[in-house]
């Protein structure tokens, strides 16, 4: 009987320990909760609290400054090559062959325009040029069959051609003075690319360069075969009214009496 009541003692404060060890576990642990709950809150508010300096910090500092250090901060755990990059490309030398590129681009823009005008210009000095040549010959046909007041209508508009075909003349060669200051420009621009290392600005400008002297050649060639043919034209006219006006001399002299002819 006294074992049992000592077994049934035992067991029961057993119990009773286990419970009371069981509870202040669990309030151990919350208490242990609480205090986590508590760090995290401070730490939280560290991390707002040193961003906000930090944040301050950047908005103080010179504007170039600051985007070197946002994007260095922000690419400092990736790498650093970026920000080198950006500092090389600022160098003299580059900025000296950004410069002659945009030299020999405006260059090239003022050689195709002038080239375009040019190149107008002359084509329409050849045409005023043919015009002037088929009046030319239409009036050589018609000598000694037109009425004086045909043949001056025929004149009048030979001459107004002639003053267009002067005016065409002023116009290429007011043209050509600008052409001719676009192509010393591209080779001075071609030779400041090739010293500063820009070696492909200065290949398309020496291209273009050959492009625009082909065609302007190509069309002063056309401008000059109508000169010449228009130089042909004026000799022929030029024999041709000779050749009437011998025609016209000689019945008037075959009517002249045979005494007068005679030598005292």
């Amino acid at each position: 009987m006294q074992a049992f009541r000592n077994c049934s003692f035992c067991a029961g404060g057993n119990l009773l320990k286990g419970r009371t060890d069981f509870l202040l576990a669990r309030r151990n642990m919350a208490a242990l909760r609480l205090s986590a709950a508590c760090v995290q809150l401070l730490k939280d508010k560290a991390t707002v609290l040193c961003s906000s300096s930090v944040h301050q910090r950047l908005m103080r500092m010179p504007k170039v400054s600051r985007s070197s250090a946002v994007a260095f901060s922000v690419t400092s755990g990736l790498c650093a090559v970026p920000f080198t990059q950006q500092v090389e490309n600022l160098s003299h030398e580059s900025l000296i062959r950004r410069a002659s590129c945009l030299v020999t681009d405006s260059a090239n823009t003022y050689l195709s325009q002038t080239t375009l005008a040019l190149v107008d210009a002359l084509t329409q000095y050849a045409k005023a040029l043919h015009t002037l040549i088929a009046l030319q010959k239409r009036y050589i046909t018609s000598i000694g069959k037109l009425t004086p007041a045909e043949e001056d209508r025929i004149w009048q508009v030979i001459i107004g051609q002639r003053v267009e075909v002067g005016d065409r003349q002023d116009e290429c060669n007011r043209f050509e003075s600008n052409w001719i200051n676009a192509i010393h420009i591209c080779e001075l621009s071609a030779e400041a690319a090739y010293n500063s290392g820009a070696e492909h600005a200065r290949t398309a400008t020496k291209t273009n360069l050959q492009v625009a002297q082909s065609k302007v050649e190509e069309v002063r060639k056309i401008s000059k075969d109508a000169e010449k043919k228009l130089a042909e034209t004026k000799a022929e006219e030029i024999q041709r009214m000779a050749e009437y006006a011998s025609s016209i001399d000689k019945p008037e002299m075959e009517n002249v009496p045979e005494a007068y002819l005679r030598e005292d």
